[in-house]
């Protein structure tokens, strides 16, 4: 049994069937009552990193989601919801917290001329931890679908397991222990994708 995160993520459909489609029984959770007795978390996100920051703490959901962690549940966040595992974001200078799980802040994309932010479509994932369970049968430099402005900065580059180019070099794919997220979105990113996924409930 996966929990998957419902805060009103415009995505969180299509991740639900692309879990559903590889088998896996999903329940998805609004309050923390919905976490028990399931091993993984799916956390989806599309949107602001406020917008995710505040829902997630009116459904008593930040807290509760954050002690999982810590407890040594599996966890996956996906685009905003890989951005809410730190500490803060600069997007509409922003005072809501993040999990602080990772240190760091979330920053947007260099204001360069030519460079078009958001940065949409697809893009390469340079491996920088090839070992990282999550691309188990994934060639490196596979390309993922992206649609953010924003990329979180991690204080210790050690959890960094992928790295994507966007005119700068940033962290689309971060593990450390039990905890997996991407900026990318699996669930959009057609096989790559769904065996991204396989293999995060292969590890469950």
């Amino acid at each position: 049994m996966i929990a998957l995160i419902d805060y009103g993520a415009g995505n969180l459909r299509s991740v639900h069937k692309a879990l559903l489609h590889l088998g896996v029984e999903v329940r998805r959770v609004t309050d923390p009552s919905g976490l028990e007795g399931c091993p993984g978390i799916v956390l989806p996100g599309v949107g602001a990193f406020e917008d995710c920051s505040t829902a997630l703490i009116s459904q008593s959901m930040m807290e509760a989601t954050r002690q999982r962690i810590e407890q040594g549940t599996w966890f996956l966040g996906i685009c905003v919801g890989y951005q809410i595992l730190f500490d803060h974001s600069e997007e509409f200078q922003s005072n809501s917290p993040g999990f602080g799980h990772f240190k760091g802040p979330v920053v947007r994309f260099p204001k360069k001329p030519g460079l078009k932010v958001p940065q949409i479509g697809w893009n390469q994932v340079k491996y920088i931890q090839p070992d990282c369970p999550i691309f188990k049968d994934i060639p490196d430099n596979s390309h993922f679908y992206f649609v953010h402005s924003y990329h979180p900065k991690p204080e210790d580059t050690s959890i960094i397991a992928g790295e994507t180019e966007y005119e700068i070099p940033f962290a689309s794919a971060v593990w450390h222990d039990r905890v997996f997220a991407t900026q990318f979105h699996p669930e959009k990113s057609q096989s790559v994708g769904l065996q991204l996924l396989k293999n995060f409930v292969d590890l469950i």
